[in-house]
């Protein structure tokens, strides 16, 4: 994948951001452009359980349906992120022929949140551990730009640590380091980002992490995985040869045992799917919940592919505590695993061997997926979005739902209030206990102490196209 450097000031942002509750939402970013014909309006929004800070609103509270968090005036061919699981685009961007263009991307880790724009990373939530990459263990309730990391390409928060790429190909991580997710070699808090070293010469492409492991793949394909000592559900690949001083530390360690070149990486709770460049799927580790989809619990360390799936091609893989999503070429989702909480969308909450269609949205053309630890969402060619799974926390974004939602239903946006029309949703991230979504919007009036005029959306973004 082609990278460039996108640090030009080619925008106004705010160090911080106040609370959305006031008559304004916080503006984030205005691109300095005076023709409306050329700029698109996107908000931030979050619900769920934000006992944490980790909906960004100030305030420690429940959001039982999508609430704004912040705005974003952006050019109006603005591309998302590279995210986790999601293959690279087959066509790519003439980067010399075009001119710089701003990258969005959002992440949801356990108790914490973060939002990617144009190389800026964002982030709010709780502190401890140092999972902010602040210097400190504070919280943050707002939105807060982190000074200490710039030309950042891509962003994935774990349990209690994050993890971030940049358009060089380097990594960083911080935050709590006790499951050896952070790929320093050693157990501990690591307050301010710092660069992952041990993958010699190779640039790094993509990046996935979750609660406790974390893993990249290499622009030659190769996966690594930042190594726990007595990984004995195998989730990282390497097999039991441990080589000399690798004992209880924590490094980076290629996947040796993976016999075809990847592309794409999903790190679930102790177990790891991949994806090819033809889009085979991948995985190994823990299949006690029939993680795998291999019809039986036999896991271990050794990646195999899925044998009902050999003919299938995927564009995006998502990974939950216990589950797994699949998305085809077609648009169609695949899913199984443990549905214990209905994170599977078969009408019920029992566990999935294999991995089947989600038939409640074999009507829809799907263009995106992701999974919580226990709940999934997906949206539409058209924008729209659909959850499904665990709803104790609010997370689903649809008040009055069952804790247990065993198949997935659209999620509305309120337009009622704000007048501001109807909501196409980009892309979605998923915690524990809350969510988050980029949507563009019609019309969207511009916070006064950011400057700026109303603008109308000139055009929007697929997910095809970042």
């Amino acid at each position: 994948m082609a990278h460039r450097l996108r640090c030009a000031p080619l925008a106004r942002y705010i160090s911080s951001a106040s609370s959305p509750s006031t008559s304004k939402i916080p503006l984030l970013w205005n691109t300095e452009t005076e023709s409306a014909d050329a700029i698109t309006t996107v908000q931030l929004l979050s619900w769920g359980r934000g006992s944490s800070g980790q909906l960004g609103g100030a305030t420690e509270e429940i959001r039982l349906y999508p609430s704004p968090v912040a705005s974003l005036i952006l050019p109006s061919k603005f591309h998302l992120c590279p995210f986790p699981g999601r293959l690279p685009p087959s066509n790519p961007p003439d980067i010399a022929a075009s001119p710089p263009s701003v990258e969005v991307g959002i992440s949801c880790g356990l108790f914490h949140s973060s939002i990617l724009i144009d190389g800026k990373l964002w982030i709010w939530g709780k502190g401890d551990g140092g999972r902010l990459g602040f210097g400190h263990e504070n919280p943050a309730t707002v939105p807060t730009l982190n000074p200490n990391l710039d030309c950042i390409q891509s962003i994935a928060l774990g349990g209690l640590h994050s993890i971030a790429l940049t358009a060089l190909g380097e990594v960083f991580t911080w935050g709590y380091g006790g499951f050896g997710a952070l790929g320093h070699s050693v157990y501990h808090r690591e307050l301010l980002p710092r660069m992952v070293k041990g993958v010699g010469n190779e640039k790094i492409c993509h990046i996935a992490t979750g609660g406790t492991h974390t893993a990249a793949i290499t622009d030659l394909g190769l996966a690594f995985h930042d190594k726990l000592d007595d990984e004995g559900d195998g989730r990282l690949g390497l097999g039991a040869v441990r080589g000399p001083n690798e004992g209880a530390l924590s490094i980076p360690s290629k996947v040796k045992a993976l016999p075809v070149p990847v592309a794409a990486v999903s790190c679930g709770g102790f177990f790891t799917m991949a994806l090819t460049k033809e889009g085979q799927l991948w995985n190994w580790g823990a299949n006690s919940n029939y993680e795998l989809g291999r019809g039986d619990k036999g896991g271990g360390w050794k990646p195999q592919a899925i044998p009902s799936l050999q003919d299938v091609h995927f564009i995006q893989i998502a990974s939950g505590g216990y589950h797994s999503l699949a998305l085809t070429d077609e648009g169609k989702v695949l899913s199984w695993g443990h549905g214990g909480h209905g994170q599977l969308g078969h009408y019920s909450n029992q566990n999935q061997k294999v991995p089947i269609v989600v038939e409640a949205l074999a009507e829809e053309r799907i263009v995106y997926i992701a999974c919580g630890g226990s709940s999934s969402a997906a949206i539409t060619d058209k924008g729209k979005l659909y959850m499904w799974g665990n709803a104790k926390d609010c997370q689903l974004g649809v008040p009055g739902l069952p804790e247990i939602q065993p198949f997935p239903v659209e999620v509305k946006f309120l337009t009622e209030d704000d007048g501001l029309g109807p909501h196409h949703v980009l892309s979605v991230s998923i915690g524990a206990s809350h969510a988050m979504c980029l949507v563009s919007r019609p019309f969207l009036d511009v916070p006064q102490n950011a400057g700026g005029t109303s603008s109308c959306i000139s055009g929007t973004i697929g997910i095809e196209s970042f």
